[in-house]
């Protein structure tokens, strides 16, 4: 990572990376940057349009080569960085496995293009880490992002201890101020002329961001400087006013190891225009206000309840400070603890189902809809005596979460030290506590939607598959990952002795007009299936069926008719994803039909088959096409892809495989998948 970073010029540097099973991007590695601007892209939602997300379900480099293309493709990333930068963001892939992805920051002076060198350096970067996390997870050690990311520091120059002497006695000698400030803002370093003329002993300024320590420098103005230089790699400047009227200009110039800082005084007349105190003389912090915008604008895209959840607790600890958060939902009298952070299971859980009459914080909170803020422990003694301290916490805030007069909830913030949550902070936590309960209210409304739409659809597919003699068969169906909308995939295996048929469909659109022709057309497969029919002459009558139906959607429809007599499986297609045919020793073919029309195109339409030899212990694996289809990629280069997982897959067991294979598309499924695997016994006469 830091040989690309250097390699390309880049001056910020974020790697991501997905966790098996899990559909959001953990923030791995930063370079260039703090911990604390970064904060925002610690977590990463799949589902959620991002350049990184958007690299990886489009299997190509994203670049954006302007702020106004920026705030054009990605809003809610450039109202959090509203700077002038570039950004290339590119996939960690092998095959069609994904294992994260990387984004890079450049300044504008940077070249509206990507040079073929740099593109070479991303793509080998890509490669390289990509390689390595398949070999390690093939090892089965998995290389799974930390809990916090990892800061990759600038290299150090070795420096000559009577060079480095020099350099301080010069700095000393300077008649005019200067300091240096780390990537996180931290001073490391001011000469005496510095310190004179911000009014304070540079013991009390080193290791501390100034701006927090400075009363005077404590506005939104001048960290938002600071931000820039950080992200831009642009000189910037700013003028303050040390009280009680003594003008300071600051110039900073920044690099990819921290930020040089020139301290000039200015004469009165030179201050145009003056700068204006904050009303409320607690003014909020910029990057306090930035994480509280990125928070608003991601929990406006946030659906589900789960997502939400997802958001508050990845977002707001690293965000806002807290050591520990607990979310809670009030129902039925009683608040349940729907996530934390910061706080073991068995500490937690003492606290699950707590009645809304009992006297705790978070119950007095919502009750009267107040927040509540202890600065120490001994403030939180004084008023819960009897309230367990979890390892040393110094501090508390308990927030109602309350929409539109509903009590949806309570969130609990505790700190490592003494916080004297000034009116400034309160106001942002207050703020937050709102978008949260607008949030949360809107998903719970959405997940009953959504529910219910889900309880339809699956009412519509078996309930359980027959078990038939000879057969081991396995189903999955897994909805789309994003959206309330019914989908149309089905599949059923109906057994009529001495055959069995195997049926997969999926039905134009996602909705319930989709869902109730879905229905229609998997009963009438299974009525005439369930007479024995050919497959070519069943599809070609529920063809007729549909189009006499007219309702203006397609169906596409694979039919694998097995004679358990005879074992072999009699095939025809109606514009389907083909099937997959695993031999008994592993080897895995593409099975290619004819295609056919879809249903419900031409009335008159027939259906030719194919005739094959089922083996025992072969598996003929039918699919929906949100199994295979990645946007940005060819079809059939992830249909042979999936054909390569099954003949890969080391489980014997049928309902493992189906789990594996359905497994890696979850994450970036745009679409619903319906899987359904037939395999003969090995030991079948």
């Amino acid at each position: 990572m830091a040989d690309m970073v250097r390699g390309t010029g880049a001056s910020v540097g974020l790697l991501f990376l997905l966790p098996p099973g899990e559909e959001v991007l953990w923030l791995a590695l930063v370079s260039g940057a703090s911990l604390r601007l970064a904060a925002p892209w610690a977590r990463v939602s799949m589902h959620t349009s991002t350049p990184v997300a958007d690299a990886i379900h489009e299997r190509r480099l994203v670049w954006l080569a302007s702020q106004e293309e920026m705030a054009r493709r990605y809003p809610q990333l450039g109202i959090v960085l509203p700077y002038d930068f570039m950004l290339a963001a590119a996939p960690l892939t092998t095959g069609t496995q994904v294992w994260g992805g990387v984004a890079l920051l450049w300044p504008m002076w940077h070249s509206a293009t990507l040079t073929q060198q740099e593109r070479e350096s991303v793509g080998t970067f890509c490669r390289l880490a990509a390689d390595l996390l398949k070999q390690a997870a093939d090892h089965g050690r998995p290389l799974l992002p930390p809990v916090e990311p990892r800061l990759l520091s600038a290299p150090q120059r070795q420096a000559d201890p009577d060079h480095a002497m020099a350099e301080l006695r010069f700095t000393e000698r300077l008649p005019v101020g200067c300091c240096a400030l780390d990537l996180s803002g931290r001073l490391t370093f001011i000469n005496p002329a510095g310190a004179d003329l911000v009014g304070a002993g540079a013991a009390s300024l080193v290791g501390n961001r100034p701006w927090e320590v400075l009363l005077w420098l404590h506005d939104p103005v001048f960290e938002e400087c600071y931000r820039s230089a950080v992200i831009t790699r642009q000189p910037t400047s700013f003028t303050a006013v040390r009280p009680p009227d003594t003008p300071l200009f600051f110039q900073l110039y920044p690099s990819d190891s921290g930020i040089s800082v020139h301290i000039t005084p200015l004469a009165q007349q030179e201050v145009t225009p003056p700068r204006k105190t904050a009303p409320s003389g607690e003014p909020v912090s910029a990057v306090a206000l930035y994480h509280l915008t990125h928070l608003a604008t991601a929990l406006a895209e946030a659906v589900d309840v789960h997502g939400v959840v997802d958001l508050v607790a990845d977002q707001i600890v690293p965000a806002f400070g807290p050591r520990g958060l607990v979310l809670m939902t009030a129902e039925e009298g009683r608040l349940h603890i729907i996530s934390h952070r910061g706080y073991s299971a068995d500490f937690i859980s003492r606290f699950d189902g707590t009645p809304l009459a009992d006297p705790t914080p978070t119950a007095h909170a919502l009750a009267t809809n107040t927040p509540v803020f202890f600065p120490t422990f001994a403030d939180f003694q004084h008023a819960y005596p009897g309230a367990p301290r979890y390892e040393g916490r110094s501090a508390w805030a308990f927030l109602p979460l309350t929409a539109s007069g509903r009590r949806i909830g309570s969130l609990a913030l505790s700190y490592d030290q003494p916080r004297p949550f000034p009116p400034a902070e309160r106001a942002i936590l207050t703020s937050l506590a709102g978008l949260i309960a607008q949030a949360l209210d809107r998903a719970r409304l959405y997940d009953a939607a959504r529910t219910l739409a889900h309880a339809l659809q699956t009412g519509l597919l078996p309930p359980v598959l027959p078990r038939i003699p000879g057969l081991d068969v396995a189903a999955r169906y897994l909805p789309a990952g994003h959206g309330r909308d019914i989908g149309g995939d089905f599949y059923d295996l109906i057994h009529a002795a001495p055959a069995a048929t195997a049926v997969i469909g999926d039905v134009q659109g996602h909705n319930t007009t989709a869902a109730a022709l879905m229905g229609q057309v998997r009963t009438a497969v299974h009525a005439h299936a369930a007479t024995g029919t050919p497959p070519g002459v069943l599809l070609a009558r529920t063809n007729r069926f549909l189009a006499d139906l007219d309702t203006g959607l397609f169906t596409s429809c694979l039919i694998a008719q097995l004679d358990l007599t005879h074992h072999r499986v009699t095939l025809a297609t109606a514009g389907h994803p083909p099937p997959l045919l695993r031999h008994p020793d592993g080897r895995t073919e593409v099975l290619h039909l004819s295609p056919g029309l879809l249903l419900g195109i031409d009335p008159d339409m027939d259906y030719a088959t194919i005739e094959i030899v089922l083996s025992p212990g072969a598996v003929i694996a039918l699919y929906t096409d949100g199994l295979v289809e990645i946007p940005g990629t060819d079809i059939d280069d992830t249909t042979n892809a999936l054909a390569q997982r099954l003949a890969q897959a080391q489980s014997q067991d049928l309902d493992d495989l189906a789990g594996t294979l359905v497994r890696q598309a979850a994450a970036t499924r745009h679409d619903d998948i319906a899987l359904l695997l037939v395999r003969r016994q090995p030991d079948a006469g």
